[in-house]
């Protein structure tokens, strides 16, 4: 057999448009196959196929109406004088679900962290903000303080000031609007005792504090539309986390039962190719622009739904270790040959190892996930298909 010579290979794969309704699981195995028969490629055993979180959703008809998350919001926390508390800067994720609260309220006073929300959106530059000599840990601003030492700034990549934008917003669904910024979740406790703590990954901590601290009703963004209201959709696990705007009053929400679909099909490549194929659905990558200083992970999990073969982190050895260290007297084909043989007797757990130093400690589907949403993309490539190929291969094979 001759020697491979390539190793990771990432394809997006495209499918027709999905629909409500669609045979989700036979598009992606009939795309799959279409397109290895097209290019060339043969699938093998550990292949991983992965399949965007939105036409999931789609397919699923998992949506909800601004009328719908009003009504729960108001369920939920009396429909009065409603804090909202570290939402995320964005038209797309975070806008259309403040409709919703704000229809369901009377007063909502909005917290925003500063300099800049959860995810890295900048409220303010960096630059800006380090001459101010504001102190983040502990002063809290009024709308008025934050206009006196900041001005109005729009936001580098959407040219919005979203301090203005939410506001308006607010006002627009009849509620009364009052801004206040800080970084610390008791601030909202001297407004109001009925809060929505909209951050993502941090909102069991935020949940816990206010309750401890005397908070009437909290509720986190995954327990609003966590059943449905008015037959609308919803996710059990994740409420509105995870949701994007589908129309300006309509919005899909984070797919559910991805177990079941990764197992359907999972088992319908089997049949097909005969061929043991990971699979799993993704949204979000995990990872940091460094240039807008955007963490992208918006959405609660990076993948929803994926095959047992998936779980765990990688467990390897640093090659340039090697080649530094324990072989630096060898070269050539010797060099290869006692680097291979290494990995072949690795350790099932290489924790404490230092010839593991510097690999990545994540788990494997953060890892996927994250090369698979930018092989996609976000925009018109139309691959919500992604079939990754010797991803679990190393040096020996």
């Amino acid at each position: 057999m001759s020697e491979r010579n390539v190793g990771t290979i990432s394809r997006g794969i495209r499918t027709p448009i999905i629909r409500e309704g669609d045979d989700l699981a036979s598009i992606v195995v009939d795309s799959v196959i279409n397109a290895s028969e097209s290019d060339g490629f043969e699938l093998r055993d550990r292949d991983v196929v992965a399949v965007t979180e939105s036409v999931v959703a789609r397919s699923q008809g998992n949506y909800a109406t601004v009328e719908n998350i009003s009504a729960d919001v108001k369920e939920k926390l009396g429909g009065g004088h409603i804090g909202v508390t570290f939402p995320i800067l964005s038209r797309n994720r975070f806008a259309i679900c403040l409709k919703g609260i704000a229809g369901g309220a009377e007063k909502i006073t909005l917290m925003l962290s500063y300099p800049s929300d959860e995810v890295g959106n900048a409220l303010i530059p960096e630059d800006v903000f380090y001459e101010s000599g504001v102190n983040p840990y502990n002063e809290v601003l009024t709308e008025k303080d934050y206009r006196d030492k900041f001005g109005f700034r729009k936001h580098e990549f959407t040219g919005v000031d979203y301090v203005e934008y939410y506001k308006e917003l607010i006002e627009e669904c009849g509620a009364e609007a009052e801004i206040v910024f800080s970084n610390n979740v008791r601030t909202i406790l001297d407004y109001t005792g009925n809060v929505l703590c909209c951050d993502i990954h941090k909102r069991f901590q935020s949940k816990d504090i206010l309750i401890k601290n005397g908070a009437d009703r909290v509720c986190t963004l995954d327990d609003i539309l966590s059943a449905p209201v008015d037959g609308s959709g919803y996710n059990d696990k994740y409420g509105l986390l995870g949701s994007n705007k589908s129309t300006e009053d309509k919005i899909k929400l984070f797919p559910r039962d991805c177990s079941k679909l990764v197992g359907v099909i999972q088992d319908k490549l089997l049949e097909r190719t005969g061929k043991h194929i990971e699979v799993m659905v993704y949204g979000d990558g995990a990872f940091k622009d460094p240039q807008g200083k955007i963490w992208e992970l918006a959405d609660p999990v990076v993948s929803p739904g994926y095959t047992p073969g998936l779980e765990g982190t990688p467990n390897e050895l640093k090659l340039k270790y090697l080649a530094d260290n324990d072989f630096m007297h060898l070269s050539g084909a010797a060099l290869n040959e006692a680097i291979k043989n290494r990995i072949k007797e690795k350790d099932k757990d290489l924790v404490g190892n230092m010839a593991s130093q510097g690999t990545t400690p994540r788990q494997i589907t953060d890892l996927l996930g994250s090369l698979c949403d930018l092989t996609s993309g976000s925009g018109d490539k139309g691959t919500p298909v992604v079939l990754v190929q010797g991803y679990f291969d190393n040096f020996t094979d």
